[in-house]
């Protein structure tokens, strides 16, 4: 897999970044010990709801791209039952979805096996949330800028309307996100989320109710559009060894 380098972003952006990186990686950290007492005892019950209501695997794991596109392995609770239709298909994920798993996901405690990977360097606290790894070639240069952060458990994306926006929206706001860090734009973040984890103001409890799959829209406006579009996949293609 190759991997992206500076010229993804503006040369200010990457330099900045680097230190940037090191700020926040230092704050992650404190953080995640400080909520340590009450995150442990949660994801353990978390996880005891999940055992008995879905049975195991109790974690969901999935590679996702990271910082410069480097490929991790993001954790989440499983919401989702193994059911699959008569040709052994997996169902649509609306029919897979459990009481259980909708009541998790409207709370957010699907997430918290991600403090893993915050601890352990593959993503932050606030960041571009993980996208599949199929959505690579789809991204625009701009958009790119996203990979020079590590990406977070949550978002300004998510924050300004979280998985509910059209995906030009949700992409903007992840790059504006690179474009404009600070810690103050952290904590205004986490402060927001909090809030709206309290109210369940704009969550999802099915994916299905999501803006879609990224590569299938790109997709299909390539279709409409092809040399565009080869050249956006050309120049997401551009990336050293």
């Amino acid at each position: 897999m190759a991997h992206l380098d500076d010229r993804r972003g503006t040369a200010s952006q990457a330099t900045r970044w680097r230190l940037y990186a090191g700020i926040k990686r230092v704050v992650d950290c404190a953080l995640v010990c400080l909520a340590a007492p009450i995150a442990v005892p949660l994801g353990v019950l978390t996880a005891a709801v999940v055992r008995v209501g879905l049975g195991r695997p109790i974690l969901f794991r999935q590679e996702r791209p990271g910082r410069w596109e480097r490929p991790f392995t993001v954790l989440k609770f499983r919401t989702m039952r193994d059911a699959v239709d008569g040709r052994g298909r997996a169902l649509a994920d609306r029919d897979r979805l459990t009481r259980v798993g909708r009541f998790l996901r409207r709370a957010s405690l699907d997430e918290l096996p991600q403090l893993v990977n915050v601890l352990k360097g593959d993503m932050s606290l606030v960041g571009p949330r993980p996208l599949l790894m199929r959505y690579l070639p789809y991204f625009t240069e701009r958009e790119r800028a996203r990979f020079l952060a590590r990406p977070g458990i949550t978002g300004l994306a998510q924050v300004s309307g979280r998985n509910q926006a059209p995906w030009s929206e949700r992409l903007a706001k992840d790059a504006e996100y690179v474009e404009h860090w600070s810690i103050g734009l952290d904590v205004t973040i986490l402060a927001r989320t909090v809030l709206a984890v309290a109210f369940a103001r704009g969550a999802l409890a099915d994916e299905s109710d999501a803006a879609g799959d990224l590569d299938v829209e790109r997709g299909a406006v390539a279709q409409r559009r092809p040399d565009a579009a080869a050249q956006s996949v050309q120049k997401g293609a551009r990336e050293p060894a």
